[in-house]
């Protein structure tokens, strides 16, 4: 299974709400109780009403999978599930991975060893229940005009993010990677929802990684740049060459439709993102690596590559890792001599940096 996604803030419960309902048509005898208390003129006007719809469509959410999140042990499963048996079990296959499944009425269960890793939705109590839960949970809001119940509303809209955010690593591990998207977007979509207003920036960029696998980077390219406009930029500024190659991906869509203009113009945006993160994070391979290929491509003067890493030690020039990128990029243009000179110099500055003596060596063979 390809492990991309960023890790997810949700705490598995396995503790059963009083309110738990444990059939559709107890979940739909619950909410028809609930919006008919918003049609009356006086209880609409209640902060309570709404939040009591929204905790109904929450419950309804829950009820399907019996509060089943993955990470639960069949121990747990145990407590929830009572001697409720699966209609089938079967031995599956998803991203590489062998999973156990096994069949219930409601979901779908996939073991990986003794936990679950997945849990699929396959009859829901409610169609598109959390949806709901949040237009529920925004007219609460939206009544509550002296704020009084902010802190539950939020905590509310929260929860709900934190429960797209599993459905859709859920829907990532069965390969369904635009409806992953689409989850991850209505998880930070949530979240920057008052009175919550959180700023999700996990689940932009799981939306954005989904976005690549689906095969849509102009989807995923805004979404990296939101990161960046919001502070995020990933392990050792991963983001910007993230950025760089969805840049790259849409020239080369624009090279096969032949508009020459939209190509030149998105490589150099290309360009200018992985300068702008190698200025800062000179060590990133990918972002070096991005860069070699640029100006490979485009038989541009690498040594404008040369100029911002002298920049890069000007500023560190104690940083042995500098010298050793130097010899990378020499390596990557097949100036061997370069390279083990550089490799070197990592080696002489930091005898403790073992990568200048390990790349020396592989270079001289």
């Amino acid at each position: 299974m390809k492990k991309i996604l960023l890790a997810l803030a949700v705490l598995a419960s396995l503790q059963i709400s009083s309110a738990q309902v444990k059939s559709a048509s107890a979940a739909a005898s619950a909410i028809d109780a609930a919006l008919s208390a918003t049609q009356n003129a006086k209880k609409a006007g209640k902060v309570a009403t709404w939040m009591k719809l929204g905790q109904a469509y929450l419950n309804a959410y829950d009820g399907t999978t019996a509060n089943i999140l993955p990470g639960a042990s069949r121990a747990e499963l145990k407590l929830l599930m009572g001697n409720v048996e699966p209609k089938s079990t079967s031995n599956v296959v998803l991203q590489n991975t062998q999973f156990v499944k096994e069949v219930y009425d409601n979901y779908n269960l996939y073991f990986s060893g003794d936990k679950v890793a997945v849990v699929e939705v396959t009859k829901p109590f409610v169609e598109n229940a959390l949806d709901k839960a949040v237009d529920a949970y925004k007219k609460a809001a939206e009544v509550d005009t002296k704020a009084t119940k902010s802190k539950e509303i939020a905590a509310a809209l929260e929860t709900i993010a934190n429960d797209y955010s599993a459905d859709a690593a859920n829907l990532f591990t069965l390969g369904d990677f635009t409806g992953a998207r689409d989850g991850f977007n209505k998880a930070f979509a949530v979240s920057a929802t008052a009175p919550h207003t959180a700023i999700d920036t996990s689940a932009l960029y799981n939306s954005a990684l989904c976005s690549v696998l689906a095969g849509d980077h102009a989807a995923a390219l805004d979404n990296y740049k939101k990161c960046l406009d919001y502070g995020y930029e990933g392990d050792d500024g991963e983001v910007y060459a993230k950025i760089a190659d969805c840049y790259t991906k849409l020239a080369e869509a624009a090279k096969k439709e032949g508009n020459e203009t939209k190509e030149k113009s998105l490589l150099a945006e290309s360009k200018s993102v992985l300068e702008k993160g190698f200025s800062t994070h000179p060590t990133n391979q990918n972002i070096l690596i991005g860069l070699i290929n640029y100006y490979l491509v485009t038989n541009e003067d690498t040594d404008r590559l040369f100029s911002l890493l002298n920049d890069a030690k000007q500023n560190d020039p104690k940083n042995a890792s500098l010298y050793w990128v130097e010899g990378n990029i020499n390596n990557q243009l097949g100036k061997q001599d370069a390279a083990i000179a550089a490799y070197r110099k990592a080696s002489e500055i930091d005898p403790n940096y073992e990568f200048g003596y390990y790349s020396e060596g592989c270079s001289s063979l």
